[in-house]
């Protein structure tokens, strides 16, 4: 990295930039309350007092800037009104427009005074109240945009970052003309994202809007690919200054994807110079952001796994790698149009959504497979065969999808004008992107699959085949937490499991998933859109997991789930050939919600360019055998053990967690024994 970057990045790891924000705590509930305005005047009122507290900040060597000095986002709601709405609806996580992704490709060629001209233009038409309200916040935001950038225009001629200063002369209020402009913009629609609540904002298709102004830049021989490499970390860093305020589940938890690579609308190949740049400036800079995905297929080039696995043996979990190969079929069959599901990104973690046209919610609940198998075996206590388990496992199955259908209905989403001029339509309609988008699926988790297949691999083995006990005995043994029937464990844990490459084992998971997908496809949504299963946790691996007691697998009470798509974490496989062999068996395009097989990998692995090759065509042997999604961490034990002993001496250590990737310090303990629990492999 150049000097002026490594000012900046060292700025970053200090954290003293912190200590700069406002401890101001903003309320405006009760007086937007008693003005009587609606929540789509609210949000945009909101965010112009917000824009109005924020103090521009700026250090010498900055020319992208933008660092967030109120802390904490106000409510539109009070109190009383949050009550009430809860009372009547469900509402999902925050209530909030979240976790999908803008076109960005769209506000950035044509600046924010031509989205005005067409809100303006709006306004004069014969619209309803609703519409007019709508349209009034959209200004609102756009003042907000534009005061953001003028504060910062003013604070940049003041402190002498001269090429920021002429950015914002341009932009946000006209399109971008040159790379630099468009990484200035992109950060301040980012920026504002989060100031306006939107939490997870993935930043989408990046080299495919960004490379017009890069290619161009080139051409016009304005920029040499070593300014391009400083621009692209500088833009990359600032995305890390304010993850700390970021709401998730835990620090790092904050859904700022990029994707890379991949098919255009047409199919042709997207993968181009500007992907190169981003794949080395993550590598050389070994942030939490942006979490980097890489779209891949058949006829991706070697030298692209090879790009990725250099940046996996950072140690920061990332690149997540996507197959068009499954991904993009499945989509088409979900109801999205072919160019759509062409242009496919990934949410916060990994569910696919397409960019400027969704309002999926990818990730409303989880369905948990062990729960579903230990209903299915207490109820078939007196059965003397194993395809009735089964049959009463696809029954609860069922019976789970159809009740998270049910629970989610009349939900209620908190408009937001902000986020609805970034996407698709909805300044032309004057409508909340909150009242639903082109695409309108809700995407439900599978959790703890392995975890079911093995534990009803263990009741065919020890009750139907070998008779080892009867049903009766084994679900006193649950009950009891295995206190007293220590042999009875000992037998269900020695029974065969998911991820060995045995077919008696892994037609379990075939069906359980099919059962999943067929159950989600008999369902709509109250907003005419489907239900996707999927294969990946979230955090309900440990959340699950905390409620159920033991399960026929061995598992004891509260032990935790494998996260994602993965074997068993007590599982020791037969090797990581096996495990590809075994979760590239089901139809991975049936439960295409997202959810990526997961696979630790000792540091050593990667330690020189023999393995790097190795782990490469690895992973392009998964994509070529059917795998839908994938994510590698490099890691290393000893070096986990160490932090949580000693944290000072490991500050910016960072894993991966589930889809996401944080600092090992900032994560609970639980988290944190998860991933040093977690098998790694060496060769």
């Amino acid at each position: 990295m150049t000097e002026r970057v490594k000012k900046i990045y060292d700025r970053l790891n200090a954290r003293e930039y912190r200590k700069l924000r406002s401890g101001e705590k903003l309320s405006f509930a009760q007086e937007f309350s008693r003005e009587g305005l609606s929540l789509a005047r609210r949000s945009g009122k909101r965010l112009l007092r917000l824009v109005q507290a924020e103090r521009a900040i700026l250090f010498p060597e900055d020319e992208i800037g933008f660092y967030r000095t109120i802390a904490e986002i106000p409510p539109l709601l009070t109190e009383t009104e949050n009550k009430e709405r809860c009372e009547k609806h469900f509402v999902f996580d925050s209530g909030g427009v979240a976790n999908i992704s803008s076109n960005y490709a769209d506000t950035i060629s044509r600046g924010l005074e031509s989205k005005r001209a067409d809100i303006v233009s709006g306004l004069k038409d014969n619209v309803n109240e609703s519409e007019r309200e709508e349209l009034a916040a959209m200004l609102d935001c756009i003042d907000a945009a534009e005061l953001l950038a003028e504060k910062y225009r003013v604070e940049a001629e003041r402190t002498g970052c001269s090429a920021l200063a002429t950015a914002l002369a341009r932009v946000p209020k006209e399109g971008a003309t040159t790379y630099y402009e468009a990484l200035v913009f992109l950060r301040l629609l980012n920026f504002l994202l989060w100031l306006n609540g939107n939490k997870h904002n993935t930043l989408g298709r990046f080299d495919v809007y960004m490379y017009p102004y890069f290619a161009e830049d080139v051409a016009e021989r304005r920029l040499t690919k070593q300014r391009a490499v400083e621009l692209t970390e500088e833009f990359f860093l600032s995305l890390n200054f304010d993850a700390d305020l970021y709401p998730g589940v835990q620090q790092g938890d904050n859904g700022q994807s990029l994707m890379l690579g991949g098919v255009d609308k047409k199919g042709g190949e997207v993968f181009n110079e500007l992907s190169r740049i981003c794949l080395e400036s993550s590598c050389e800079l070994k942030l939490i952001d942006p979490k980097i995905n890489v779209r891949v297929d058949k006829n991706t080039l070697d030298e692209v796994y090879r790009l990725g696995t250099r940046l996996t043996k950072q140690g920061l979990g990332f690149p997540q790698y996507s197959n068009d190969d499954v991904v993009i079929p499945a989509l088409i069959s979900l109801g999205y149009d072919e160019d759509d599901a062409r242009d496919y990104t990934v949410a916060a973690c990994w569910e696919f959504i397409v960019p400027g046209k969704g309002m999926d919610i990818p990730n409303i609940d989880a369905l948990c497979f062990p729960a579903a198998v230990d209903r299915a075996i207490r109820a078939a206590e007196e059965s003397d065969s194993f395809e009735d388990v089964l049959a009463r496992a696809d029954a609860e199955i069922v019976k789970e999808t159809r009740r998270i259908a049910e629970s989610v209905k009349n939900i209620s989403v908190e408009p937001s004008p902000f986020q609805s001029i970034l996407m698709d339509g909805c300044v032309e309609r004057g409508v909340d992107i909150a009242e639903g988008g082109k695409y309108n699926n809700y995407g439900i988790h599978g959790a703890g699959l392995a975890n079911a297949v093995d534990a009803l691999a263990s009741v065919r083995k020890n009750v139907f085949v070998e008779k080892n006990f009867g049903l009766s005995t084994l679900i006193a043994a649950l009950d009891e937490n295995f206190a007293g029937y220590e042999h009875e464990r000992a037998l269900m844990l020695a029974a065969p499991k998911m991820g060995n490459n045995d077919d008696s084992v892994d037609e379990i998971a075939v069906r359980l998933l099919d059962t999943f997908s067929r159950a989600c496809a008999e369902l709509r949504n109250e907003r005419g859109g489907r239900y996707r299963a999927g294969t990946g946790t979230a955090m309900y691996y440990i959340w699950l997991s905390r409620e159920l007691g033991a399960t026929a697998d061995g598992r004891k009470k509260g032990e935790p789930f494998a996260a994602n798509y993965s074997p068993s974490i007590d599982e020791r496989t037969a090797g990581v050939l096996s495990v590809i062999q075994s979760f590239t068996k089901p139809d991975l395009k049936k439960t295409c919600n997202g959810g990526p097989l997961t696979l630790e990998f000792h540091d050593t692995v990667f330690r020189n360019e023999d393995g790097i090759d190795k782990v490469a065509a690895l992973v392009k042997t998964y994509i070529a055998m059917g795998g839908h999604q994938l994510q590698l961490n490099s890691v290393n034990r000893d070096t986990l053990l160490d932090a949580k002993r000693n944290p000072e001496a490991h500050k910016n250590l960072i894993v991966r967690v589930w889809g996401w990737s944080g600092y090992f310090n900032e994560l609970d303990e639980e988290y944190q024994n998860h991933v040093i629990k977690r098998l790694e492999y060496i060769n």
